[in-house]
């Protein structure tokens, strides 16, 4: 009787945690296709307000400075939303862009003597 008992709960604890990895699982799947959705819209919204030389030049941007392009990219859908956006945006004015957001940076250089 008291190894029936035992057993029992051996299984019951064994199915509650099976469950509840079920569960995160079933929620890190979800918050994968919310993540994979939303970036789907991004690239949507990316692709009516810049010319394809320009989507190119951020693709290539991605590669090498991911969080120059992510804030290119929001600065870009924020001007769109808010209507500020008139025409689309061609390579020259994304070049442009780039320049104002990598001359406020600090270039560090060093000299050997």
């Amino acid at each position: 009787m008291e190894e029936d008992r035992e057993l029992e709960e051996i299984k019951r604890r064994k199915l509650m945690e099976l469950m509840r990895q079920q569960a995160l699982m079933q929620e890190s799947e979800e918050e994968e296709k919310r993540r994979a959705e939303e970036e789907a819209a991004r690239q949507s919204l990316l692709r009516q307000i810049m010319e394809p030389e320009a989507r190119e030049r951020l693709a290539r941007l991605r590669l090498v400075r991911p969080e120059i392009a992510q804030a290119v990219e929001n600065q870009l859908i924020v001007l769109a939303q808010s209507g500020r956006l008139m025409r689309k945006v061609t390579d020259e004015e994304l070049k442009e862009i780039l320049r104002r957001l990598t001359s406020q940076r600090r270039e560090i250089r060093i000299e050997r003597r």
